[in-house]
């Protein structure tokens, strides 16, 4: 009765650093968790003031609840500012909040089991009637101990979130949503093509301004995850064609200029050679001087430049292809597939040695060289290559294992979306893309090509002061995610590019919305708050992404002992017992399987027995698990846990 009664403060953090960080999640656990279900009472006072500062409609995130706390001289009580970001730090993920705050109210539960114990040890030194005791404390103990919750998948997300097609502009969020319904797609295919498609409309044309000094382009990699079958080509032929029609549109407004030049290139190329042979046959008293006519005009001839008509969009070229291609075409080019055989290609399915500097230049808008066999190097100041593909799952696998795609910043660059398979539950008969909807996307996707294109030189598009805040926001929202024990520790080279992706989502919203007129107007708040929304997507899905990739270690340990408890139907083990069952090369040390249990542990997979009391010397009992009934579930029902985590 005296030992230190049941609670878990990793989990109180981790409960009040999710609602910190996500106002949603206070909304949804204030419903069920009360302050007297913490066991630190700072944790409990803390927890009220956030429920009291929904209930009053008052924002909850760490400057206004410190606000709030010192007004009402509690914040030195509950540690102080400094505290409520130790909270936000200590959040392995928000989207387990749930998960966190179900072990709060478990040890709130147990705490008042003991209480029950104490109140019937008193009632029986009182010797009240025993069949009245017994029958309170079976009824209370019952009550007292839930059942034991299914367990959360080890993905990063169980089911990350759709596109927030509400964020688009009208004519946009219109063709996403029709293309949708008539595809019987999930939206987020839809909604990243699209973005990919405003890439390519704006790609190399403009770049934000946040700060002097900062800029960001207006490009995006886009890669969607969709199984064989899903109909990827046809959501492509939907939002690339008008490009294609505005492609065509390009090279008819060339082409005038494009014969211009040609012939003027023949013209001088005859000029040059007709005084090259007078300058042949002349006397030794002239020829110097012929010699020099000759050499002006094979200069003035080799000077002119004949334009390649515009190519805005190609599909699996190879690294040197794309390079020369962004030098024909000023800079600018669209990578857009629905398949992902470039990056076999990048890789170097046909050199044998993985060529990526094009693509990463290409995204960041860093000086490119090309050189050519025929014609001097060529320098590609500001390159805006944009990427949009539409990826099985395996390509998803396999490229974390591509040489250099991770280590050199390729996997960091790319805006995963991993959408609920729809692949059974289609509506057959679906009906088409309204006329309407597709004319006003045709009219302004097109537009905003011709529009940009006709510039003389790429706008660079400022911000008001309060989107530049807001994107300061963002930083300070991010940052703490980056820390060791953040949210994004296993995926900080993708976590510290979000920030800038979230600049160049604006810049596509602001330019979709006021078209080419918008290279003359600041972008506003209300455009990054949008672009913020398209930007907490793909972050889920970057974690769901990286995940299933197998870049957080602990999880691809976890997984092997959930794949060794599942083959073996194990619902009880000892560390030892696990440890002479697993592989030595993934664990060379007992040790080594402490991460991953607690990863387990704090999934709900595994629950640990009390340990015996020790009788006498000897080498103490190793520690058990009990582990969950749907984990070792027969294989012949279905099993979604097991289902989530391959």
């Amino acid at each position: 009765m005296d030992r230190t009664a049941p609670h878990d403060q990793a989990a109180e953090q981790a409960v009040l650093g999710a609602a910190l960080l996500d106002p949603a999640v206070l909304a949804k656990l204030a419903e069920t968790l009360a302050a007297s279900d913490f066991y630190r009472p700072a944790h409990g006072e803390l927890w009220q003031a956030l429920v009291d500062l929904h209930h009053a409609g008052q924002p909850t995130d760490p400057v206004t609840v410190a606000a709030h706390l010192a007004e009402a001289g509690t914040l030195g009580k509950v540690g102080g500012a400094g505290y409520l970001h130790t909270l936000i730090a200590a959040v392995p993920t928000v989207a387990n909040a749930g998960h966190y705050a179900s072990i709060v109210a478990d040890r709130a539960r147990r705490r008042a089991v003991v209480d029950l114990g104490r109140r019937l040890t008193h009632l029986a030194d009182a010797e009240p009637d025993t069949a009245e005791l017994l029958a309170a404390g079976r009824a209370m103990l019952t009550d007292a101990e839930p059942a034991w919750p299914a367990p959360i998948p080890l993905t990063a997300r169980h089911q990350p979130p759709p596109f927030p097609i509400h964020v688009l502009p009208g004519w946009l969020g219109d063709m996403v949503s029709a293309v949708a319904e008539f595809t019987q797609t999930p939206v987020d295919a839809a909604g990243c093509i699209a973005l990919a498609a405003l890439s390519t409309a704006t790609g190399g044309r403009a770049e934000v301004e946040i700060r002097s000094g900062w800029r960001e382009p207006c490009n995006l990699f886009t890669v969607v995850v969709l199984p064989p079958g899903s109909r990827k080509s046809a959501v492509f032929a939907a939002l690339i064609r008008p490009l294609l029609d505005a492609e065509k549109a390009l090279k008819e407004r060339m082409a005038p200029a494009i014969i211009e030049a040609e012939l003027a290139q023949r013209v001088a190329g005859k000029a040059a050679e007709k005084a090259a042979n007078v300058a042949a046959n002349a006397d030794p008293a002239a020829r110097d001087r012929l010699l020099a006519e000759a050499t002006a005009a094979a200069m003035s001839a080799d000077a002119i430049a004949v334009p390649k008509p515009p190519q805005l969009v190609a599909d699996d070229v190879t690294s040197e292809q794309a390079a020369s291609l962004l030098a024909e075409q000023g800079g600018r080019l669209a990578v857009l597939s629905p398949e992902g055989g470039i990056f076999a290609t990048l890789a170097g399915r046909y050199s044998g040695t993985p060529n990526l500097e094009v693509f990463l230049k290409g995204h960041a808008g860093d000086m490119l060289r090309v050189d050519r066999r025929s014609r001097p190097a060529e320098h590609i100041d500001n390159p805006a290559l944009t990427l949009g593909l539409a990826v099985q799952p395996e390509v998803l696998r396999d490229i974390a294992r591509m040489p250099g795609f991770r280590g050199k910043g390729l996997l960091a660059r790319i805006l995963f979306s991993l959408p609920e398979n729809t692949v059974g539950r289609r509506t057959p008969g679906a009906r088409s893309v309204p006329t309407e909807v597709a004319h006003a996307y045709t009219r302004d996707l097109g537009a905003l090509v011709l529009d940009l294109a006709a510039l003389p030189e790429p706008a660079v598009i400022p911000m008001t002061a309060e989107a530049d805040a807001a994107v300061l926001g963002i930083e300070w929202h991010v940052e703490p995610r980056l820390a060791p024990t953040g949210a994004w520790t296993h995926i900080i080279d993708w976590g510290s590019k979000y920030t800038g992706a979230v600049v160049r989502i604006a810049g596509l919203l602001h330019l979709a919305e006021h078209s080419a007129t918008g290279v003359h107007k600041p972008i506003e708040f209300h455009t990054v708050a949008q672009a913020d929304a398209i930007g907490r997507y793909f972050a889920e899905h970057a974690l769901a992404a990286f995940d299933d990739m197998g870049t957080d270690p602990t999880v691809e340990d976890a997984r092997h002992i959930v794949a060794w408890l599942e083959r073996t139907a194990t619902a009880r083990f000892t560390r030892r017992e696990l440890f002479s069952a697993v592989a030595r090369g993934r664990f060379p040390k007992a040790g080594d399987l402490d991460p991953p249990l607690n990863l387990l542990h704090a999934h709900g997979y595994i629950r640990a027995e009390p340990l015996p009391a020790r009788a006498g010397a000897g080498r103490p009992p190793s520690p058990a698990w009990l582990v969950h009934p749907d984990v070792i579930r027969p294989a012949s029902t279905v099993h979604p846990l097991s289902a989530a985590i391959r």
